[in-house]
Order: C-alpha cells, then sequence, then structure tokens
C-alpha cells in the first residue's frame, strides 16, 4: 500500500523490518523474522530506515531493490542514503532463478495437474456453461481451483468470449457466453509457492465458424512446432521462430501479437521470455510457457498454452488436458 514498509536482508547477520505498526501482526504471523521496526501514522519511517542503515553499514553500499517497488519509496531510499548504489536485485537473481531444483520442479508439476484436473472439469459444463456471464465462469473456476488444493490464483483469470477473446489480456466481464462462441480460458493457481498457468481456447456447445476451426488448427500446430524445438543449447528465439512460422506461413503473421511464452518460478512471469532476439541458450531445469495466438478484433481469438520444462534431452510439459476445442 501507500504506507513505507521495507524489509532489509543483509549480507551477513539478521534480515529486519521497517514497517507501519498497524502491520505488527500480520507481519509476526507470516514471517519468521524477529526484528519489526514500527513506526506509527505521522511519524517519519525514513528516520528508522536512516538508524537501520548506520546499525547494517548501508550508507556506502549498495542495495539491491525489487524490481516492483513503488518509486516513491526509491526515491526515499535515494533522498535518505544518497550514498548508496541502488541496483535491481533482478540482476543479481535471475539466472539462480531461471534453473529450477527438483523440488521446484515438483511443485510445478503438481501446480500442472491441477490447472489440467480444473481445464477438463470446466469444458464438461457444455450446455450449462451458455448464458453464463464470463465472469461468471471465471468464479467457478477460482472455486475449483481452491477445492483441489490452489492456494491463490496464479494470474486473474481470463474468460474471454467471442470478440473478447481477441484481446489477449482480457479478463473477464459481464458478456454471457453463447452458442458457438469460441472462449478462451487462461488460468492456474499456486501449489506450494509456484503457480500454474494453462491457456486452451474451446467451444461449450453449438457450432463455431469454419474460420475458427482452420485458425484454432494452425495455432495447435504452431504450438507443437514450438515444443519440438525445445530442447539444451537451442536460443530461447528459435522457439519464438519455431511458432512463429507456422503462423506467418498460414496467412495470420500480423495477428500474432504477443511473444511465444514467457519463464515460470516464485512469480509467473519471469526469465526466462521466449521472444526473438534472446538469444540465451535454453538450459536443463528451464520452466517456460508455450502459448502462441491469433487475434482476429470483433471476431475471436485463439491461443493454446502449455508450460515446459527443459530437460537433458528435451523437454517435458507440465500440461496435458486436451488441445481440441470441441466440448468433452
Amino acid at each position: 500500500m501507500e504506507r513505507h514498509l521495507f524489509l532489509f536482508i543483509p549480507r551477513d547477520g539478521d534480515p529486519a523490518f521497517v514497517a507501519p505498526e498497524m502491520y505488527d501482526e500480520q507481519i509476526r504471523e507470516a514471517s519468521w523474522v524477529d526484528d519489526l521496526r514500527l513506526w506509527a501514522d505521522g511519524e517519519d519511517p525514513m528516520e528508522l530506515v536512516a538508524e537501520l542503515a548506520d546499525e547494517m553499514d548501508l550508507r556506502g553500499g549498495r542495495l539491491l531493490l525489487d524490481d516492483t517497488m513503488w518509486a516513491l519509496f526509491t526515491q526515499d531510499l535515494r533522498e535518505t542514503l544518497p550514498d548508496a548504489t541502488l541496483s535491481l536485485a533482478s540482476g543479481v537473481f535471475d539466472d539462480l532463478r531461471m534453473r529450477k531444483d527438483e523440488a521446484e520442479l515438483a511443485a510445478l508439476r503438481k501446480a500442472g495437474r491441477l490447472a489440467d484436473e480444473v481445464s477438463v472439469e470446466i469444458r464438461k459444463l457444455s450446455e450449462a456453461a451458455i448464458g453464463l456471464t464470463e465472469t461468471e465462469l471465471a468464479d467457478e473456476i477460482d472455486r475449483r481451483l481452491a477445492e483441489g488444493g490452489g492456494e491463490d490464483v496464479s494470474f486473474e483469470t481470463v474468460v474471454g468470449s467471442g470478440p473478447n477473446g481477441a484481446m489477449p489480456h482480457h479478463r473477464h466481464g459481464d458478456r454471457d457466453i453463447r452458442r458457438g462462441d469460441p472462449v478462451v480460458l487462461d488460468f492456474g493457481a499456486y501449489v506450494d509457492h509456484y503457480p500454474g498457468d494453462q491457456t486452451r481456447t474451446v467451444v461449450f456447445a453449438g457450432d463455431p465458424s469454419e474460420e475458427f476451426e482452420a485458425v484454432h488448427e494452425v495455432v495447435r500446430d504452431a504450438q507443437q512446432a514450438a515444443v519440438e524445438a525445445v530442447e539444451p543449447g537451442v536460443p530461447a528465439e528459435e522457439i519464438d521462430r519455431a511458432a512463429r512460422e507456422v503462423i506467418e506461413a498460414a496467412g495470420y503473421g500480423d495477428r500474432f501479437v504477443h511473444r511465444t511464452g514467457h519463464g515460470v518460478g516464485l512469480d509467473v512471469h519471469e526469465d526466462p521470455y521466449i521472444v526473438e532476439g534472446n538469444g540465451l541458450e535454453l538450459e536443463p531445469g528451464m520452466v517456460f510457457s508455450v502459448e502462441p495466438g491469433v487475434y482476429l478484433p470483433g471476431e475471436f481469438g485463439v491461443r493454446i498454452e502449455d508450460l515446459v520444462a527443459v530437460t537433458e534431452d528435451g523437454c517435458e510439459r507440465l500440461n496435458d488436458s486436451p488441445r481440441t476445442w470441441e466440448p468433452l
């Protein structure tokens, strides 16, 4: 929120919070950190920061900041510690986070299985989904993810029906799902602190247009081509090219408007990014999405997404629910 809250983790010694006193109980319940420096409304939190900087000898040191820290807090740190060097923590940790160990892979597999299970359950609604609003269906997805053991949704669930599916980051709204509507379903949940992420484009009931059927086949072929290209030593951008070549050959290249994938780990979007210009060579243990799409404004969109883990000789799909559009 807008109140200053910092967690300082020194190279040596114990970490410490500078936090609003109203968060005292919440922090103690959620964290093992004992050192809480609390400030009340009307007090200056940066005075506590200055005291802590002296204790930890931070004034002339290098501070690594969370990439998403509010600009307000960053600016206050600059003014309070003018001789410190501020850098992004991602520059230090990204390489470590890209390669998952076996415990991390186990959690991601569980998150993938949960997404698969809910995908199948939701698609079996068939006729029962007709007439629901996108928001009502999104709420049903979220409920089933929680019942299946999800700790929290990975991101706001996407239900894009009909023309709304042509907006890649449409979430959900009050549009009713109709017979013959293509519906983009993109969702996942955290399991053991690691997120799932899967997309299927489906029709719950009725007959879609012939163009939709053709585009869906193109996107499915593109996704398969990209997955088959994954192996150690291949540059990340080659996976993007493998998907893009299929879509361009079908005449929809200008309607594939985003990268082919993103890394998944503690965050649902992190390195490695599967995009043109990223020459990073894939290594075993890297996990990322493969999610090509085609979007026709005013008509429909199609996206198919699985998470994959790079292995010693290829990759392992972490999702395996049906990639067809037909009702289950």
